[in-house]
């Protein structure tokens, strides 16, 4: 297969790092896979719901990033792995997996992959994507409420209690472990062009 490129994407919760994300992978057909830390949240089978509503998703400790570290090596080299799919209309991991097949380029993407040094040292570029507080709050109310079945109250209370305190702890200090900062993420076309083209160089070399 060849060398793989591992490109990761970060940002704050709400910044457009997703979009940017689908955005690339959707303008090529094959070649690219995308990973997410999100999907690596930590199972708690043993709490009830009102218990898991209360847990600190924003915190590094919220997520089982041993698990995603050995996956990004399997796939680096040349093995499929199964990933776990996390449910967050009830906060908690599912019973289904998905199979992630090995690419030439990886796509990490996740609010808090640049905080880990063992999985920054994994990445070949590094993308912080950079948006105003306002804007990422409001994106993450019409996220949370409209897909994610959600009370206005209870996004609210979260990104006061606990997403803007870690946003400021751990994924804004994070920032100075990214190569390239993109402010907009998705809606910005210079940096995804110059993404694209990052990606295409790379299938394309012998």
């Amino acid at each position: 297969m060849g060398k793989v490129l591992v490109i990761g994407i970060a940002g704050g919760s709400g910044s457009g790092k997703t979009t940017l994300t689908n955005q690339i992978a959707a303008q090529f057909h094959e070649g690219v896979t995308i990973i997410k830390h999100d999907d690596y949240y930590k199972s708690h089978d043993d709490m009830t719901y009102e218990e898991r509503c209360r847990l600190n998703y924003d915190h590094p400790n919220a997520f089982d990033t041993e698990l995603m570290i050995e996956h990004i090596r399997e796939l680096k080299e040349g093995r499929q792995v199964e990933c776990p799919v996390y449910d967050y209309t009830v906060h908690n991991r599912s019973r289904d997996t998905t199979i992630i097949k090995p690419e030439k380029v990886i796509i990490i993407e996740g609010i808090l992959i640049f905080e880990n040094r063992e999985l920054c040292d994994l990445m070949d570029i590094r993308i912080f994507v950079d948006t105003d507080a306002d804007l990422r709050i409001i994106r993450r109310i019409q996220r949370d409420v409209l897909e994610r079945a959600r009370s206005l109250e209870s996004v609210i209370s979260q990104y006061l209690n606990t997403v803007k305190p870690m946003h400021e702890q751990f994924v804004e200090p994070s920032k100075k472990n990214a190569n390239i900062i993109v402010p907009e993420g998705g809606y910005n076309q210079a940096a995804m062009e110059m993404i694209r083209n990052q990606i295409w160089n790379h299938l394309h070399e012998e």
